[in-house]
């Protein structure tokens, strides 16, 4: 296993849509270590086979705190099942090194995914908490899709990603968000 190279946005292959896994192999096993692998060597929460630009629906997670044990969570051909509430929060990716931005996702989210055996699991992340957002935003690249396609002030992304030479948004991809509750 090894650490990978993290592709960087504007590299084609992040916005194109991932393959169904039909097996969990053990070049699936291996490929879910290489993601953890980079994924803390890089110092990220999340990180989706794309961004090591193999496009298969697998995506690994950790939410653990400095001061915690490590937590991996392991999650082949997700689905979101459900999704409600709004949140706005600043986000950012590895493969956008050191640019955040504010991006509105659900606040509640229930995923089924297969774990890193190819059992299947059901796992439900509320009230706007990291895991809640760190499942929306991993399950997007599987789609090829952004953090940035969902940011809340395009102009704010925009001088944003300029200030770490990456390209701006582009307005054909953003998303509509989630509608806050307290309207």
């Amino acid at each position: 296993m090894a650490v990978k190279r993290v592709l960087q946005y504007g590299e084609k292959s992040l916005r194109e849509p991932s393959k169904e896994v039909h097996k969990v192999s053990k070049k699936i096993q291996e490929l879910v270590q290489d993601l953890l692998e980079t994924m803390y060597a890089k110092n990220g929460v999340g990180l989706a086979a794309p961004q090591i630009g193999v496009n298969l629906r697998v995506f690994v997670i950790d939410v653990s705190k400095n001061d915690e044990p490590l937590n991996p969570m392991v999650f082949i051909n997700p689905k979101i099942i459900k999704k409600s509430g709004a949140t706005v929060a600043q986000e950012g990716c590895i493969s956008f090194p050191e640019a955040y931005t504010d991006v509105k996702r659900y606040a509640n989210v229930m995923v089924k995914a297969l774990d890193k055996h190819g059992r299947p699991f059901v796992l439900e992340a509320k009230n706007g908490e990291l895991l809640a957002r760190a499942i929306q935003h991993e399950n997007d690249h599987l789609d090829g899709i952004l953090f940035i396609d969902h940011c809340v002030n395009r102009f704010e992304a925009d001088k944003v990603l300029a200030e770490h030479n990456l390209p701006p948004v582009d307005p054909d991809l953003l998303i509509e968000g989630p509608e806050s509750e307290d309207k």
